[in-house]
């Protein structure tokens, strides 16, 4: 709710602050005084299209603040933190400063939380916390989409329930016209991609890589192109260990056998000579290993001649063709052609894919039509009651022959909400045509409409905070008392700020403010060379009688109009205020 409202150099108003509180308080003056000037502060503050007119003559600026106290977990102070606010929090609720300010040159700039905000932000968290019904606008179920959650909030669980399992096949109905679409507008496409996947696998297996196969037949082309060099070279070190062809003993091995068999002789005479006769036997084992190897290396070289070497290089021809195409490595190709293969697939399914969506689309949608139609039938049932509620609260309104009319018209298409348009129609008496609201009605009837809507929507649908401003325009007597005792009921279950020039009115309120003029007169007297200001004030006890005094009779000091409003104080009291 609305703790605070401050507001400075706006109209008339120089510097006022607007003590709130809960349930239901009432702003009263004189004409000109600035009563309007709140409600003008109370838009600004949501969003309002700013106007450097009503910046006081003289100021550089206009500015409005509010202080609402909220539960932590309102919508308005999630948005406000996304939009960077600072908010206070304790024991569960939070504290939210939202400001406007406006130059005398046009520029406006708001402000959510302490930080600079857009004006936008500001209305899309003003949209959840405050609600005004005025002369010029109806903020409030004015739109199709405000009507319908209106009626759809009044018409309780029973409609949640079924609302929510039309929601959830309604995503479903869409995803699959979605999919289904895709895969008709991009068949050609499609299309297209399996026969180039196609060639492609096609050409892979043709060649048939084997993972690592590139890697494996350089090394063997590299060894290959130097098939002499790598001849010699082992032809040269096998000689060197054992030298068959030469008898000299001149050979690695055998110059190794003589070290060790010399110290072999010796070796009873000394472990360290013997220790080293025995390593240079494991050294001759060696070289004979070795030197079997390079006799076997020499043996397959013999067997790779040329046609080898060129069976590789075609192979190798053939590898780089697809890695050249298709990626870095042949176990790269490799994987593709696993995700190609897999992807080819799919598209092959695409004719059974879609027969199969087809049948889902006509089996959801019939159930849709189902679960729509259930919904129109419990709309149409809350309509009733709605509408019938509405209209015995006009009757009270000094609107007698008014009739709230809510039409409820299944359409063909399917929304997330169902396939009804509904919209709410004032008729202003029998036999005259039902309109829009807002068309065809004045703003006094217009709010008082509006209250009527509220009060019988309050338990179900409720916002923080309603602001009326003439909702009693052109009535008077007993139907001011219905105004009043209405207001009331409302902020029974919400903050309400009524601005009012009618007594009845006026002495239901939890908090009664006043609004005073005051001129100041220039040197030669007359006062258009001086100014005009505003002062706004809590009224006591005592000091509420004498305002209704001064609303009832236009003498606050007279005793029989005194006597007046503090019955009308009285009567507030003891009047019923049951739905």
């Amino acid at each position: 709710m609305l703790e605070e409202l401050r507001i400075r150099d706006l109209g008339v108003i120089t510097d006022a602050t607007l003590p709130l509180g809960p349930g239901l308080s009432v702003v009263t003056g004189e004409t000109g005084a600035g009563k309007t000037m709140v409600v003008t502060a109370v838009g600004l503050l949501l969003g309002a299209r700013s106007d450097a007119g009503a910046v006081r003559s003289g100021a550089k600026s206009a500015s409005a603040e509010a202080i609402v106290k909220l539960d932590s977990g309102h919508a308005a102070v999630a948005r406000a933190r996304e939009a960077g606010a600072d908010i206070e929090e304790f024991d569960g609720a939070a504290e939210l400063l939202i400001a406007r300010s406006v130059g005398a040159d046009g520029r406006s700039r708001a402000y959510l939380g302490g930080r600079v905000a857009p004006v936008g932000v500001l209305a899309e968290v003003g949209e959840t916390l405050v609600v005004v019904h005025g002369q010029s606008e109806q903020i409030r179920l004015k739109s199709p989409v405000a009507q319908r959650g209106a009626l759809d909030k009044f018409a309780g669980e029973g409609l949640a329930r079924t609302l929510a399992a039309y929601q959830e096949l309604h995503v479903h109905w869409k995803a699959i016209l979605a999919e289904l679409d895709s895969l008709r507008s991009a068949a050609r496409e499609r299309l297209r991609e399996a026969e180039s996947l196609e060639v492609a696998l096609a050409e892979i297996d043709a060649v048939d890589p084997q993972p690592g196969e590139d890697e494996v037949l350089k090394a063997e082309a590299v060894k290959l192109a130097n098939v002499e060099e790598l001849r010699i070279a082992a032809t040269t070190a096998h000689q060197a260990l054992i030298a068959e062809d030469f008898g000299d003993g001149s050979d690695a091995t055998a110059l190794v056998d003589a070290a060790k068999r010399t110290l072999e002789h010796v070796a009873e005479h000394d472990e360290e000579l013997g220790s080293a006769a025995a390593r240079l036997a494991e050294v001759g084992f060696l070289l004979n290993d070795i030197a079997t190897e390079l006799a076997s290396y020499q043996a397959s070289l013999d067997t790779e001649g040329p046609e080898r070497l060129a069976e590789i290089e075609d192979r190798r021809a053939a590898l780089a063709k697809l890695v050249r195409k298709y990626a870095p490595s042949i176990d790269e190709v490799l994987v593709w052609a696993e995700e190609a293969r897999a992807r080819f697939e799919e598209l092959q399914d695409d004719s059974t894919r879609i027969e199969a969506l087809d049948a889902d689309v006509t089996r959801t949608e019939a159930e849709l039509r189902k679960q729509a139609a259930a919904l129109s039938k419990i709309r149409k049932k809350a309509a009733k009651d709605l509408s019938a509620r509405v209209s015995a609260e006009l009757k009270a309104l000094a609107m007698a022959d008014a009739t709230l009319v809510i039409n409820v018209d299944p359409g063909e298409q399917l929304g997330p909400f169902g396939a009804d348009d509904i919209s709410f129609l004032l008729q202003p008496h029998s036999g005259a045509p039902a309109r829009p609201l807002g068309k065809g009605a004045s703003g006094g009837e217009l709010s008082r409409v509006m209250l009527a809507i509220e009060v019988v929507l309050a338990a179900v649908d409720p916002v923080p905070t309603f602001v009326f401003d003439e909702v009693d325009a052109g009535v008077g007597g007993r139907a001011a008392v219905e105004i009043g005792r209405r207001l009331a009921m409302l902020a029974r279950h919400v903050q309400v700020l009524v601005v009012t020039h009618l007594p009845q009115v006026a002495a239901f309120a939890d908090q009664h403010i006043r609004v005073t003029k005051t001129s100041v007169r220039g040197a030669d007297g007359a006062t258009a060379t001086g100014f005009t200001s505003s002062d706004v004030q809590l009224l006591d006890a005592d000091e509420r009688v004498r305002e209704l005094a001064r609303m009832l009779a236009g003498q606050e000091d007279s005793e029989s109009a005194q006597a007046h409003a503090q019955e009308l104080l009285d009567d507030a009291r003891l009047l019923p205020q049951q739905a």
